[in-house]
């Protein structure tokens, strides 16, 4: 397995306190947490409108536009990526029904 999002979340970490001029990583972290959900959800919205017209080429570059995005607010939250594939790992041992039954937080609407 390529081990490109590892590197992404290298890439990200290691340019998350450049120059905003030279880096649009660090133009992220600049404008904070809150203006990198926006561009998540603006990203989503991209891949939807992409996906709804079939676009094979859009749907791939939305798709790792909006990759990209979660990957920066992971690196924000300090949560690993190794993290979020244990966790992965973890549901491919029950159904989905069950793992939504048995989580433990709220999610809200």
């Amino acid at each position: 397995m390529s081990n490109v999002l590892f590197d992404l979340e290298k890439v990200i970490n290691k340019n998350k306190n450049k120059n905003i001029k030279q880096s649009y990583t660090a133009f992220l972290f600049k404008k904070g947490k809150s203006f990198s959900i926006k561009k998540l959800n603006e990203e989503f919205k991209e891949l939807k409108f992409s996906l709804k017209k079939k676009n094979r080429s859009n749907i791939i570059h939305e798709s790792a536009d909006l990759i990209y995005h979660l990957m920066v607010l992971l690196v924000f939250k300090k949560i690993k990526l190794h993290s979020i594939f244990n966790e992965l790992k973890k549901r491919t041992k029950l159904s989905g029904i069950e793992e939504k039954r048995r989580r433990t937080y709220v999610r809200s609407k």
